[in-house]
Parts: structure tokens; sequence; C-alpha cells
């Protein structure tokens, strides 16, 4: 698989650059510049004199907008200093990337000199670049196009690069002047088979929210987050949802886009709305074992072509792959009904919760026990459908891989908070939700008794109903689902406070205490900010402040090591062994739920619960690892909310004036 550890990233969804610290695309790896998951670009190299520049720097000015800082050596050069400098300014817009070359003499002499811009593409597939497929193929020819455009095409895909005043040139540059060269990257992509293509909004309004916190940490993080929010935004029609991560996910994804957008909904309801639409239109209506379509079901992810990864793995363009979706995208509209989400627009997707109750029972539990599971009928789909999805990620204490089918405990989590939630927006819609109420009590008693091992929830139940056993990082997915009492939600609090699991960057997804754990393991021992951020959610929700700060504190320290721009994952090896957490080389970064989580967790530990339909709001604030913490801007539908948290003292600053506060209502959590 190809490395972006040491890439930088530049992004305005769908359009995407990612380039060694050089600015320089060598048509090596993954770099290069990607659109609608293709790449568009893999080389863009710039010599002086056939001479490559040395880079300096790269000031990454926002998440679109990069200048690369590199000196030239040769003309000009003076004893001690850097005479001739070259300036890379590329900028990502949401059709096509702009790079500015400036070369700028600081020499007391006039410098002459021949600029070259070397270009070359292969117009490959994300599937086949992530899979290493493409590796040692030759890059398309161009195709004749005058001196300052160059041409590339692939069946209907097309890469144009104009280049003014052109592509090679021979400057004669005076001293204390600049010389530029704009290239502009656009390009045409194939019609799409399946009506769906990956499109950018009409627009990226900026975030109205601000925090001021005595560690400032915080604040960068904070701001460096939604800054990458905004440029992961797509758009289908005019719903807004996030792309996951750039370059392998950037499309819409059921899981990712749903956890995402929930988590941001006091920050941009409109993004969850967006993201719920356009989910809903692709709400599965008829059972086809190819795409894992079942009536009720949300999709995985969707794309404008099958995606062949290589070791049998083949996705069609709309896949339905996922056994958590579903009851994700109940809990995310209850969450954006209690926030706010204007009355019509809840009203409208009523029929798309009972499709997605009914699922539930009707195709998520195939065999009729009473708890949803999954197995891959297809052959070429994914193996494990949790948001752990790849094939190790369900294991025994002794690294044996449990079979199919499984029954994730998280998934029986969210199905019971999809439940419960589910019947409360029937029931304010004129409906009973009776029956569910009691097939989610129903379901608690059941999983109390076939899930708990050795004193804890297993993992999953496999498919001879063996409780799968050890420490993982999914049993904190059950906190804040209701799906536990009092007594089992510390119990899990102890689980997770152990060093096995809290890596002290963040909460491990498998303990180190199984043989098959591994720090650099995609989902057995690394870290994943969104796993951890959704355990704090769950811990703060269930009175658990101390060991959520700890791993709050975890987090703000992996933000700092990763310039505040979390990915996707990183090591596991924890704070005893390192300083800062080691990248994991194929993450992608930034990642929406990563970019997310920073949000959640400032609302967990605010303790906000509105029920904007209820006309109450409920703030009860817990210790964080900071002593003061003031946040203005929090939307509760078109109204405000404004607090200030310093040490155990509550301050509203502003709210709805309709809404009953009761702030503080228990004593600090």
């Amino acid at each position: 698989m190809s490395q972006l550890h040491e890439l930088v990233t530049a992004l305005a969804a769908p359009w995407v650059a990612l380039s060694p610290r050089s600015g320089q695309l060598t048509a090596s790896g993954a770099e290069g510049v990607y659109a609608r998951d293709r790449r568009i670009l893999s080389r863009l190299s710039v010599t002086v004199d056939g001479r490559e520049p040395v880079p300096i720097q790269v000031d990454e000015r926002d998440a679109a907008t990069h200048q690369y800082v590199a000196m030239v050596q040769g003309p000009a050069d003076t004893r001690h200093d850097p005479a001739l400098m070259l300036y890379r300014t590329r900028t990502v817009d949401s059709s096509g990337v702009t790079e500015v070359l400036t070369l700028t003499n600081h020499s007391r002499s006039t410098v002459e000199c021949r600029l070259d811009v070397a270009l070359g593409t292969d117009l490959a597939s994300i599937p086949a670049i992530r899979s290493g497929a493409v590796a040692g193929h030759p890059e398309l020819a161009p195709l004749p196009d005058g001196p300052t455009r160059m041409r590339w095409e692939s069946g209907d895909a097309r890469t144009v690069v104009t280049a003014d005043p052109g592509l090679t040139t021979t400057p004669r540059i005076a001293p204390g002047e600049s010389f530029n060269v704009t290239l502009r990257v656009t390009a045409d992509f194939p019609r799409s088979t399946t009506g769906f293509s990956i499109e950018p909004p009409a627009e990226r309004a900026p975030y109205s929210l601000r925090v001021s916190c005595d560690d400032h940490r915080v604040e960068r993080w904070l701001e460096r987050s939604l800054d990458d929010v905004r440029a992961l935004q797509l758009a289908l029609g005019n719903d807004r949802y996030l792309g996951a991560g750039p370059p392998w996910y950037l499309t819409l994804f059921g899981r990712d886009s749903l956890i995402s957008a929930g988590m941001l909904i006091p920050v941009d309801p409109g993004l969850a709305a967006g993201t719920l639409r356009a989910l809903a239109a692709r709400q599965g209506t008829k059972v086809d074992v190819e795409t894992a379509e079942q009536p009720g079901k949300i999709p995985h992810e969707l794309r404008a072509e099958a995606s062949d990864y290589g070791g049998g793995l083949i996705l069609p363009p709309v896949y339905y792959g996922t056994h958590d979706a579903t009851q994700l995208w109940i809990m995310t509209l209850h969450k954006a009904w209690r926030w706010g989400m204007p009355a019509d627009e809840v009203r409208e997707l009523i029929p798309n919760v009972k499709a997605a109750l009914s699922w539930m029972t009707e195709y998520g539990d195939p065999d009729g026990d009473g708890f949803l599971e999954y197995i891959d009928e297809s052959g070429h789909g994914l193996a494990n459908q949790g948001w752990k999805d790849s094939a190790e990620s369900v294991q025994w204490p002794d690294g044996t891989f449990a079979t199919a089918p499984i029954a994730l405990c998280e998934v029986q989590g969210y199905a019971y908070a999809a439940a419960v939630q589910g019947a409360e927006l029937l029931e304010a819609h004129g409906e009973s939700g009776d029956a569910w109420r009691a097939w989610a009590v129903a379901l608690q008693e059941r999983f109390r008794s076939a899930f708990w091992v050795d004193g804890y929830p297993a993992i999953a139940l496999d498919g001879a109903k063996n409780p799968v056993a050890g420490h993982a990082s999914n049993m904190g997915h059950l906190l804040g689902t209701g799906l536990l009492d009092a007594d089992e939600e510390q119990t899990v609090a102890d689980v997770l406070a152990g060093a096995d699991l809290d890596s002290g960057f963040g909460l491990r997804t498998l303990s180190t205490t199984m043989d098959g754990f591994n720090p650099l393991g995609y989902h057995t021992g690394s870290v994943w900010p969104h796993d951890t951020a959704m355990a704090i959610q769950g811990l703060y929700a269930t009175g658990q402040a101390g060991v959520a700060s700890s791993y709050v504190a975890g987090l703000i320290r992996a933000a700092k090591a990763f310039g505040y721009r979390l990915p996707e994952l990183y090591g596991g090896r924890g704070r005893g062994s390192e300083d800062s957490p080691t990248p994991y080389p194929p993450s992608c970064r930034p990642q929406a739920w990563a970019a997310a989580s920073a949000v959640a967790v400032i609302v967990a530990v605010l303790g906000i619960e509105p029920d904007v339909p209820g006309g109450t709001l409920v703030i009860n604030p817990a210790p964080g690892p900071w002593q003061r913490l003031e946040v203005s801007g929090l939307r509760l539908g078109e109204e405000v909310l404004s607090l200030r948290l310093d040490g155990e003292e509550l301050t509203v600053l502003e709210a709805p004036q309709n809404a009953v506060t009761k702030a503080n209502a228990e004593s600090p959590r």
C-alpha cells in the first residue's frame, strides 16, 4: 500500500494535492493531484538550470493553500546566504489546482537562468494506486497542445495543464525582482454509471465557533480541525456531507460521514441534515447479495465505479456492507432533532426511520436470535462490517480470528439506542413507539446474558455464539447508548482506565495483553482519534469524568505531535515507549471523523444536552485537563449558545431565549 505519512496534503474536496515537503511531485508512491477517485497529475517537477531547488520549509497557510520554499543553487550564489529563491504557492479549489512559481533574486546582480516544469500522469484509479497495482507502469503519453498547454487522455478522463507564460522559460531577473510562472490543473471525468458523482459544495462558509482556553493547544487543535472540516465538504445536490478522507476515502460513507456529521451538529447542523438526506436517498429497497443491499439499510460507501482493491476485495459502486450505519443514521437524526433541526425536515425523514428500524429485526438479525450479526455473502465484500472492518479486527486473546456470522458488541449498543431514539421520533410524530421500546428492553436482557465474559462485555459473539473475550476499544462505544446499567458502565470505565488500553495518546483499539497486539496494526493496537472521542463522549455521559479527562489529555498531546491535524490513526506504543506517537504510514490526514473529534470532545466536557422541541437545555459540565474554557458560537437550531467554564464555575454567556436552562443541574461530573 502507498504511504502517506511524510506527504503534505492540500485540500478542497473533491480536489487534493499530496506531495513531499519539497512540493515536487515525482510520480512516486501516492504523490499526486487527485479528484473524484482518480489521480489527475502524478508528476509536477521544477528545475532551475537542470537542478532541483533545495527545499527549506512548507508554510501550510490553511487546508487548501500551501507555500513551498526552496533555495536555488548555482546562479547568484553568494558565500553564505541564499540569493535566488523559489516560492511555490499551491492553492487547491473546488475545480482544480493553481500553482504559482516565483523566482526571487536577492543578489546584487542580474540572474539569467532556465526554469523547466516537467509534468506527467497515469490517470490511475484510487484502488489501483492504493493496492500498488500501478507501480512500475509508464505514464501516459501527452497529446500535443502547444507550448503553454499539455493534456492527457485515458478513456473518458482527461487532464489539462496550462502554463503562463510557458513550461520552459529563460527569465532575466534583476536584483530585488521576481519572475512568475502560473500553472493551472483541471480535468474532465467519465460520466458516472450509477447516477452518483463526487461534487463540491456550492460554498464553504466559515464557522463561527470560537474557543478560548488556558491550554492554547486546545485552541489550535479546534481551529485546524474546523479548517479541515470545511475543506472536506462535498455535496449531493444541495445536501452537504463530509468526504471521509483523502486520498483513499474522499466520498460519501455511511458510517464515517454520519459519525463525523453527528459530532459536528453543535457547529454545523446543516451538515448533518444534508448527510442524513444524502444517505436516505440511497436507503436500500431490495435484497441484492452482490451489493449487500437490503430494504431499509443505509449504504456503506458510494463511488462512481466499482473498486478492485486486489486480494479478492471488489466493492460495487454502491455498497451496503455495513452493519452499523443504519442504526447510526437513526441516532444522528435523533441528535439533530434534539439540537434544533427544522421540524419539517425531520418529518420528511420519518418514513426512512421506520424502514431503518424494520431493517434491524427483519434483515439485520438473519438467524433471529435477537442480536444483529453479519457475514459477507457475496464472497468479494468486507469480511468485517463494523467500523473495524479489516479481516483481523475481531480476534481472540490468542490471536485466532473469530468466525462469521459475527455480532459485535457496539452494534448491539447502537441498535438499543436506535430503537429507543427511533421510538421517541415516532411518538413525536403521532405514531406508537411501544414495540421498539419493548424490543430494546429485551435486547438489554439478552446482551447481559450472552455478552458478558470474565466480568466485562465481550468484543463480539462469533458464529457459534461464543463470546469473543479480550479487552478492546469496542466496549467504549457502549457507554452512553443506554444498553448498560450504572454498575456495568462503571466496569467498562474501569477497563478503559487500564494502561493496556490507555496509551497516553488515546485509546488503543486492542489491549497490549492480547497476543495479536501490534502498535501499528490497523485495528489491532493502533489509536484512532474518533474511537477515542466516542469513548470520551460515553465516559462523560455516564459520569466517568476522571477516565474521560485522561483520554482528552492524550488526544491533545497527539494533536500537538501531528501539527494539530490529527490523522486517521497512529501507533499505539504509548507514552511509556515514545514521546510522540509513531505515524501509521498509509493513514489519511486529514480525516473527517478525526477532525470532528475536537468538537465532540469540547461539547462532551461541557455536558450540553439540548431538547429544542421540548424547549429545555441542560448544561452539566465536568472537569477537563484545563482550568478555563470559553466557547462561543455553538448552534441550537437558529439560536446561539456561548459558555464559560472556570474551574467548576459555569457562566452561560448566551442562550436561546425560550429555553429552560438548567446549568449545573447536578454537581459537576
